[in-house]
């Protein structure tokens, strides 16, 4: 059909028709700050159970979920800094949870982990 409005239009000698906008994704969905809050219980709990890469996951998901979260943040860079720790001192993943550290603690000045 397309092909065909665009042949006629050439023969004519008239513009071709403008092209139909590209569908827009859906905005991606809100998330709560009560699903990052759970997400911190979680992996308060797998950190105390000693799953560090299971905590890791659930900090991570508490900060795509509320970045603005100084408790998700700094959560997530202990437990970044503790699965680095054997590491060289400088190693990248040391200097990440440095990172995450001041992120929260800009988020926060007051603030105080509860494990």
């Amino acid at each position: 059909m397309m092909l065909a409005t665009l042949t006629l239009a050439a023969t004519l000698g008239m513009a071709a028709p403008p092209a139909t906008a590209p569908a827009q994704e859906p905005a991606a969905p809100r998330v709560s700050a009560a699903d990052a809050d759970s997400h911190i219980d979680a992996g308060r709990a797998a950190y105390r159970r000693r799953r560090m890469q299971e905590a890791q996951r659930h900090f991570q998901a508490a900060v795509d979920s509320d970045p603005s979260s100084a408790a998700a943040q700094f959560y997530l860079g202990y437990v970044v800094y503790k699965i680095a720790e054997p590491k060289r001192p400088f190693h990248p993943e040391k200097v990440r949870a440095a990172d995450l550290f001041a992120k929260a603690y800009e988020l926060d000045p007051a603030f105080k982990p509860r494990w």
